[in-house]
């Protein structure tokens, strides 16, 4: 019927929105309402009058014969359905309205009466009360009436069997109703329902068959907005009274509403302002449930004796979950305190959806802000092998698919969406939190040396500390996170708690957490985390609930470690006699120093100490196959299980002696590598299996392994850079242009011609045009022109960073270098030129140095940052010219690529009105230490070291800098034997 043709007829098309009673429908537009719901009428069929259903306010009261059965006639007939109906006649007394309903081409009505489900009244046709049809009706109900159909049933007792025997919670008293004897009787299994209200968009009442248990749902996980307070069913009753009693009101109307009836009618009663889309997730809400059969899973009880469950509803052959639906559409947020009941997977989607509808803003998100984040999302994979366990979440992984020996091998892997106790910093006073030392020996155990899969998942910025960090132009730190999967029978038998292994084998984040080692991180909306992230949630809720770890109610177990390092020399040499009574010592290799030099735990002292192997010496840092031969002991010893047998200590603290893994020295390992040599001084009577080491040194020789490459019978091979060493050493005469951490920095050569050349070259340019974006397109590794942001100035530089795919803005930013002064910054694409290949020919002019014979703390070291900042000061802040003594050049050569890369000299470096070199003065402040290889140079490296070795004295006794907590030892340095006096001396 056409929609003009139906407004001049008075019918009208809608659908069928709630059945309240065998007589009675709830009609709701078909056309979408932009400000909300559509309209709505409540519509009671013309002439009928079908048996009342029981009232549930005030209590008491008990259905009519047939009452629940013709409500079901009609519901199962109408609901949901589209319809064509028109309003027959009004009474104004009651505010109600009586019409004619067809579904397709058949009369409701008369559908009803036919199958005996309502009588006809025949009352008030001298108002014009009465059904257009009304001698149809009473014909088909004489007819039922004959057939003995529906309510006119001539079955002895079949009126008394059709009253309810409804519990006493269906009659408005929900004290009555035992939440948890309901839970523990039906938990995890689906009750067949039908709701028969709608409080808010998740909150639905339901009677529960087949012994019409009437209760309130809560809908698990989530939360709708509330509707505001509604007048209550008691107000309508008042109402309904006082038309009652004030209107000469027939039969028909004085009929008490039904429950059902009241529910309808309360809802067109007056709200209070309610939540943004608070109606839009009730109809929503209805329009699915309401008056319709339903599945209810009981989920739990809220501490009210709430019923919280999942409800489900049909979608033609489907079964939909509301709450899903809800939150997909922007109607409702997820809840964790009633999704915890629910299971993870369930949980999971939850919250999958309404991450998705927060990011396309639906509904209650509209003015939603998405938090920012410093992570964003990498997708790698890899294998390895497992070399260093840092802590308790975070490991280092040898790639499998990099060249063995390489630094870039070495990868250090945080574990995704956990935390572990921290385990402090004894340079600080910081001791280890509870369980720390508990959550790094049990990954030890299980995952070092261990065949791993990776699979990095994200990144995140750690901001370094403000201050003296931000003078020297230090960039944020970025941390990887993965997860990381073992082997299930590497993992010791450890079942995975989400039951058997996982494709990758199992994900050891989910053992430390599962055992109280670690906690699950609570991300931010959007923030990355693991793929893995319900399995940890799930292993932390059953450690907690196990008391396990970190959880448990115990004192945390405590274990004082003396460290030995930290301690002064004599301290170490009270130790001796305990550790030389012993003979050989299980101990842990807790980091590798050098490569004959390591940091051992002895569990059964309970201290740490450093150790190095008798009468072997690897090549010092610096020096050729040093790094390889560190790279060796990583993998073999590094926190491996080993005994060790204790000679003597030298002067500063370290302990001498035999080192075995598995039953083999590893003095053998290194020097049948190729990777150490003997030192004769020590003498061969005081090293155990001493003619191994003989063996083993003698055949690498033969082979000419690494630093015997050059080997000759009977000549010995010199030391690396001595030749060099004996000639007149190199000044140059230059200015710093850039200072980075770690003791390096950059400079430019006085009166070096190609500084004015290219400086004049430039100043003859003319840049004034931007560049046309396709056209000019620089990539990774290009030189370009770009302007200084500090003054605006062109310079060359090259391109480190650029955006994928072709430039699409001028706003594109890119990452450059300036060859000619060693700084980097970001700069947008408006301000870069091609440049000339006549200006681009000429080598960078910035020179990459460090200061030779002291070791200076990295930037995130302890005074990393006050080492930077000094340097920066002595050196930028009062721009001078200043003579560099090269000690010894990079000779690997290759190309600069970016900020702190390419060939490096080590200088002496002087200003040229100073009385000491800047070498000497991070020395005497504190923020430098010598490098520990003056026994094996020349001479004249020798003497350097001798002179500048009273500027560290007078720091260490003055406790300035990095000794205001005592004395401190290199990670890296390599202390020689004590050369013995007279051979045979003990």
């Amino acid at each position: 019927m056409a929609s003009s043709a139906a407004a001049s007829s008075g019918w009208y098309r809608g659908k069928v929105k709630a059945v309240p009673s065998g007589d009675c429908l709830v009609i709701m537009a078909i056309t979408a309402n932009r400000s909300g719901p559509p309209p709505e009428k409540t519509l009671t069929l013309s002439s009928l009058i079908a048996p009342r259903l029981v009232n549930t306010l005030p209590i008491g009261g008990i259905d009519e014969p047939f009452a629940w059965e013709s409500r079901e006639f009609l519901r199962k007939l109408c609901i949901g359905k589209e319809v064509t109906f028109r309003v027959d006649y009004t009474v104004p007394s009651i505010g109600r309205e009586f019409g004619s309903v067809f579904l397709g081409d058949k009369n409701v009505a008369i559908l009803v009466v036919s199958a005996g489900w309502a009588k006809v009244r025949e009352q008030g046709q001298q108002k014009g009360e009465a059904s257009p049809y009304l001698p149809e009706l009473l014909r088909l109900e004489e007819q039922a009436k004959q057939e003995g159909l529906g309510r006119w049933s001539k079955v002895p007792g079949a009126a008394e069997e059709s009253i309810r025997n409804l519990p006493p919670s269906a009659l408005g008293d929900p004290s009555n109703l035992d939440a948890m004897s309901l839970l523990a009787a039906n938990k995890g299994s689906s009750l067949q329902g039908i709701v028969e209200q709608v409080r808010d968009g998740s909150t639905v009442r339901v009677y529960l068959l087949p012994d019409f248990q009437f209760v309130q749902v809560f809908v698990a996980g989530i939360q709708a907005p509330s509707v505001g307070r509604r007048a209550t069913v008691d107000a309508v009753v008042e109402v309904e009274r006082n038309s009652d009693a004030n209107g000469d009101a027939s039969a028909e109307t004085r009929a008490p509403l039904t429950s059902a009836q009241r529910v309808a009618a309360s809802t067109a009663a007056s709200n209070e302002v309610g939540d943004p889309f608070s109606a839009e997730a009730k109809h929503f809400t209805e329009i699915r449930t309401l008056n319709r059969d339903v599945r209810i899973v009981l989920e739990g009880v809220d501490k009210f004796s709430n019923l919280i469950g999942s409800v489900y509803y049909s979608d033609g052959e489907t079964a939909k979950d509301l709450a899903l639906e809800l939150v997909e559409n922007g109607l409702a947020k997820y809840v964790e305190w009633s999704a915890n009941m629910m299971e993870d997977q369930a949980k999971k989607r939850l919250k999958d959806v309404e991450l998705k509808a927060k990011k396309d803003r639906l509904k209650i998100w509209t003015n939603y802000v998405v938090p920012s984040t410093n992570s964003k999302a990498i997708n790698k994979k890899f294998k390895g092998k497992v070399v260093e366990v840092v802590s308790g979440d975070c490991i280092i992984v040898a790639d499998e698919d990099l060249p063995y020996g390489s630094p870039a091998a070495e990868r250090r892997v945080n574990l995704s969406s956990i935390r572990c106790p921290k385990l402090g910093n004894p340079r600080r006073d910081e001791k280890p939190a509870p369980y720390a030392r508990e959550a790094k020996e049990f990954l030890r155990t299980r995952v070092l040396g261990k065949q791993v899969n990776v699979e990095m998942e994200y990144s995140r910025k750690v901001s370094l500390a403000d201050g003296p960090a931000a003078a020297t132009g230090i960039a944020d730190r970025e941390m990887d996170f993965g997860s990381v999967y073992v082997a299930g029978d590497d993992a010791s038998g450890t079942a995975s708690s989400t039951g058997g292994n996982q494709p990758n084998g199992l994900n050891i984040a989910e053992l430390l957490v599962g055992r109280g080692f670690a906690t699950v991180i609570r991300h931010r909306d959007f923030e990355e985390r693991s793929n893995q992230y319900d399995a940890l949630l799930a292993a932390e809720s059953r450690a907690i609930s196990g008391k396990k770890g970190i959880h448990s109610a115990k004192d945390p177990p405590v274990m004082h470690i003396t460290d030995l390092l930290s301690a002064s020399s004599k301290k170490a040499r009270d130790f001796l006699p305990f550790l030389h009574r012993a003979r050989k010592i299980p101990a842990v290799v807790e980091y590798v120093l050098s490569g004959h030099r390591f940091k051992l735990l002895i569990p059964k002292e309970t201290c740490s100490i450093a150790f190095a192997l008798s009468g072997v010496r690897c090549p010092g840092r610096g020096e050729p196959y040093s790094e390889e031969a560190i790279a060796l002991m990583r993998r073999k010893i590094m926190q491996r299980d080993v005994e060790i047998e204790v000679e003597t200590v030298d002067r500063t603290g370290t302990f001498l002696g035999s080192l075995w893994e598995s039953k083999k020295n590893v003095a053998i390992t290194l020097l049948e590598a190729g990777l150490a040599r003997l030192q004769t001084s020590f003498g061969s009577d005081r090293i155990p299996d001493a003619h191994l080491l003989e063996q083993a040194e003698q055949s690498a020789k033969r082979q000419k392994l690494k630093i015997w490459e050059n080997y000759v019978e009977g000549e010995e091979v010199p030391s690396n850079g001595s030749a060099a060493e004996s000639k007149q050493k190199e000044v140059l005469k230059v200015v710093v242009t850039e200072v980075l951490g770690g003791g390096k920095f950059y400079v430019q050569t006085v009166g070096d011609k190609n500084i004015a050349s290219i400086q004049q070259q430039l100043a003859s340019l003319n840049l004034q045009e931007a560049p046309v974006i396709g056209a000019f397109n620089p990539k990774k590794g290009d030189i370009v022109l770009a302007q200084f942001s500090a003054d605006n100035s062109w310079n060359r530089a090259m391109i480190v960073n650029a955006p994928r795919g072709a430039v699409e803005s001028p706003k594109d930013q890119f990452e450059v270098f300036y060859i000619d002064y060693g700084n980097q910054e970001v700069v947008p694409y408006s301000h870069l030129r091609p440049i000339d290949p006549s200006v681009s020919a000429a080598p960078g002019l910035a020179q990459l140095c460090n200061l030779a014979y002291i070791k200076v703390p990295s930037v995130e070291e302890d005074f990393g940052q006050e080492a930077a900042l000094y340097l920066s000061e002595q050196t930028l802040s009062k721009p001078t010219e200043f003579r560099a003594m090269v000690e010894e050049r990079d000779a690997s050569g290759g190309k600069a690529k970016g900020q702190g890369t390419g060939p490096i000299i080590s200088v002496t470096l002087v200003a040229v009105d100073a009385e000491i070199s800047i070498n000497a003065a991070m020395l005497q402040e504190g923020l430098a230490r010598l490098e520990k290889r003056r026994r094996w140079g020349s001479k004249d490296k020798q003497l350097a070291f001798e002179n500048l070795e009273k500027f560290q004295e007078e720091a260490r006794t003055d406790r300035r800098g990095m000794w205001c907590y005592g004395d401190v030892q290199s990670d890296d340095e390599d202390t020689a034997p004590p050369v013995r006096k007279a051979a045979g001396r003990r």
